[in-house]
């Protein structure tokens, strides 16, 4: 007599079990190696080539440089412009990723929670700073900004930057938006909350997590960005994106080069890493749509 156990319908399932469990595991090699041969392998190459020695070099067929000094960083650090440049993109980007999350949110509201004849269209319309490329965009705000009589450096890429990043803000801060629950706001309002309480206790919770994203993005995008802070900004205001350009030119020094992406990319990567803690710790309880 067989048995229930060694049937066939109940060996099934085992099977599949078996065959998943396989391909997740090797789905998740391919991720991790994708993922090392992508991010790590270049973050790696960049440190190493920062701190190559300028009297040995990096030549084949030496697999790791021969040896390692910090005068890189410390020749770039005092013969160039980086110093300054970094004090006026950590000056810009903030200043650009709050003016963008302000100059967002009224129009992110109203895609959110109303509708409106024309409302995809005025949503598409709000991408096109995304489609035209850097330096034409930043050649035309070049011209506008100057036949405006507008000559600050620092205004001019503020302006710029916030029309070419507002999209990110206006996208990210809808989703938000939308997460607003009508029943907690109808609620408080039930109970004679004032609209600052009603903000503060219906909007806020939901609105958090859209926040701190469009803020870390914005701010990344923006001190990150080269066209329009080349061409609006030289010869008086440097980014540091500017300076890193420099080394990949004409004048290409690779070890110089490593060094200032060193500088640019690590704080973005720490703030990534800080975004995606925070917005684990959001709590989902609060969010649900309209209601």
């Amino acid at each position: 007599m067989v048995s229930l156990a060694d049937s066939p319908t109940a060996t099934a399932p085992k099977k599949r079990l078996r065959t998943g469990g396989t391909l997740n595991r090797i789905l998740m090699v391919l991720l991790l190696t994708v993922v090392t041969i992508w991010l790590v392998v270049p973050f790696t190459m960049a440190v190493l080539w920062s701190l190559v020695d300028p009297e040995t070099g990096w030549n084949y067929p030496d697999l790791l440089p021969p040896s390692l000094t910090v005068l890189r960083w410390v020749e770039v650090w005092t013969t160039t412009a980086l110093p300054q440049a970094i004090a006026n993109s950590y000056m810009l980007a903030p200043t650009v990723a709050v003016v963008t999350l302000l100059l967002a949110s009224p129009t992110a509201y109203c895609f959110a929670r109303y509708d409106f004849p024309g409302k995809g269209l005025a949503q598409v319309a709000t991408l096109l700073p995304l489609v035209v490329p850097g330096f034409v965009l930043a050649i035309f705000f070049s011209s506008l900004i100057f036949s405006l009589g507008i000559y600050s450096r620092f205004l001019s890429i503020l302006m710029a930057h916030c029309v070419l990043f507002l999209p990110y803000a206006i996208r990210i801060m809808t989703v938000s938006f939308g997460q607003v629950r009508q029943d907690l706001i109808d609620a408080a309002r039930d109970l004679g909350a004032s609209p600052f309480a009603v903000f503060r206790a219906a909007y806020m919770p939901a609105l958090l997590p859209g926040i701190l994203a469009s803020l870390i993005i914005v701010f990344i995008q923006s001190i990150e960005e080269f066209a329009i802070a080349f061409i609006v900004g030289a010869p008086n205001f440097t980014t540091i994106p500017s300076i890193l350009y420099s080394y990949l030119g004409y004048n290409f020094i690779r070890p110089n080069a490593a060094v200032v992406s060193l500088i640019l990319v690590v704080p973005n990567v720490l703030l990534m890493l800080g975004l995606e803690r925070l917005l684990k710790s959001a709590n989902p309880a609060q969010m649900g749509g309209k209601g």
